[in-house]
C-alpha cells in the first residue's frame, strides 16, 4: 500500500522535515493545523479567526488527499489558554455537526507565541 504526502506549500513544513498530511490506504492524517493565513503568512490576533484558517486549511487538505469532512473520525484540539476553549467550541461545533469524531482537547504551550489553537485529525473513507 503506497503512502502519499500532502503539502500546502508552507515553508514550515520543509524546515521541520513534515507533511500537511499523509495518506495509507483509506486512511489520512492530517498534521496539526495552525491558524496562518498561508496566502500572506500572517497570524490573526484573535483565537476565533484563528480557529477559522485552521478548519479551512484542514478542508483544503482533504480535499486535496480525496477525502471530505465527514470522514472525520478523530480530532485533537491545542489551545493556549483554557478560556479558549467557550469560544472556540461553537466554531468547532458547527464545523462538525452531524460529524462528531471522537475529540481531545489539552490545553498547552505552542511553538511560537502568536499561535493559540492547533487542530490535528484523522480522516478514514467509509
Amino acid at each position: 500500500m503506497e503512502k502519499r504526502l500532502i503539502t500546502t506549500g508552507s515553508p514550515f513544513e520543509k524546515t521541520a522535515g513534515y507533511s500537511r498530511a499523509v495518506v495509507k490506504g483509506d486512511w489520512c492524517f492530517v498534521s496539526g493545523t495552525t491558524g496562518y493565513d498561508y496566502t500572506t503568512m500572517t497570524m490573526p490576533e484573535d483565537v476565533e479567526t484563528q480557529t477559522r484558517n485552521t478548519l479551512a486549511t484542514i478542508d483544503a487538505t482533504l480535499a486535496e488527499a480525496g477525502f471530505a469532512r465527514a470522514d472525520i473520525v478523530r480530532a485533537q484540539y491545542t489551545v493556549t489558554d483554557a478560556t479558549f476553549a467557550d469560544r472556540v467550541f461553537p466554531i468547532l461545533g458547527a464545523y462538525f455537526d452531524g460529524i462528531r469524531p471522537a475529540a481531545t482537547m489539552v490545553v498547552a504551550g505552542l511553538i511560537r507565541p502568536e499561535m493559540k489553537i492547533e487542530i490535528e485529525v484523522t480522516a478514514l473513507r467509509a
